[in-house]
C-alpha cells in the first residue's frame, strides 16, 4: 500500500468526505490544500451521462475562458506567405509552412496548438500520425482550420480552449491557476460550465452532469455539486 505523504494527509484532512462543496467553497479549499511548490494548475473534471461511442451524444466544444489558464500557450500557424504578418502580428510563437511540416514529420512537437486555413490543410494531412495522438491536429469544429488567422490567434492567446468528452463521458479542462483570485476560478469554472450545458445532445438520456471534480496539480479531487451552475 502507498504511503500517505505529510502534505497529502493535511489535504485530506481539510476535506469533508461525501461533501458536495459550491463552486466558491471548492475554489477557495483548492487554494488552501494545494502545497506544490510552484504554480499549479487548476483543472475541472465534468463525467456527463452520455455515450461517447454514439455520434449524436459526443460533446465537444469551445470557451472562451474570461481569465484564460494562466498557461503560456505556443502557437504555430502553417499558412501561406499572405497571410505571415497577420498571424505574426497577432502573437504567433511560430509562423511558416513547408519548413515547419518537415520539421514535424522528424518528430518535432513542442507547440501547445496549431493554427491553419483550409487551402493547406491537404499538406497536413500527412502529418496525421505525428499530430492525432497528440491532440494538435488542427480541426475546423475547434476553429484551429480558418481563414481570420489572426483572430484565431489572439482568441487562442486570450485563454480560448477546445474540449470534448472522452471515451468514458469525461470531460478534462485546466481551468487556471491556483496563484489567481478565488473569483477568477469561479468565474472560468462557470463559463466553461454554461458552455457545456448548452451544448446537452438531445438523444442523451437521464441526469446529463452526473458529478463535477475540482483538483489543483497533485492534489485531491474536490466533489462540486452540479446545481452551482445550474
Amino acid at each position: 500500500m502507498a504511503r500517505i505523504n505529510k502534505n497529502r494527509k493535511e489535504a485530506l484532512s481539510k476535506l469533508e468526505k461525501s461533501k458536495k462543496y459550491d463552486i466558491l467553497e471548492g475554489a477557495r479549499v483548492v487554494k488552501d490544500i494545494t502545497y506544490t511548490k510552484f504554480d499549479a494548475s487548476v483543472d475541472i473534471d465534468v463525467k456527463l451521462g452520455v455515450d461517447p461511442r454514439k455520434a449524436n451524444q459526443m460533446v465537444r466544444g469551445i470557451c472562451s475562458l474570461p481569465h484564460g489558464t494562466g498557461k503560456v500557450i505556443r502557437v504555430l500557424v502553417l499558412c501561406t506567405p499572405d497571410k505571415e504578418d497577420e498571424a505574426k502580428e497577432a502573437g504567433a510563437d511560430y509562423v511558416g509552412l513547408d519548413d515547419y511540416i518537415e520539421k514535424i514529420q522528424k518528430g518535432w512537437t513542442d507547440i501547445d496548438i496549431i493554427i491553419t486555413m483550409p487551402q493547406v490543410m491537404a499538406k497536413i494531412g500527412k502529418l496525421g500520425k505525428v499530430l492525432g495522438p497528440r491532440g494538435l491536429m488542427p480541426n475546423p469544429k475547434a476553429g484551429t482550420v480558418t481563414m481570420d488567422i489572426g483572430k484565431a490567434v489572439a482568441d487562442v492567446k486570450k485563454g480560448k480552449i477546445d474540449f470534448k468528452v472522452d471515451k468514458y463521458g469525461i470531460i478534462h479542462a485546466g481551468i487556471g491557476k491556483v496563484s489567481f483570485d478565488v473569483e477568477k476560478i469561479v468565474e472560468n469554472a462557470n463559463e466553461l460550465m454554461q458552455t457545456i450545458l448548452k451544448l446537452k445532445p438531445s438523444a442523451a438520456k437521464g441526469t446529463y452532469v452526473q458529478s463535477i471534480f475540482l483538483s489543483s496539480t497533485m492534489s485531491p479531487g474536490i466533489e462540486i455539486d452540479p446545481k452551482s451552475f445550474q
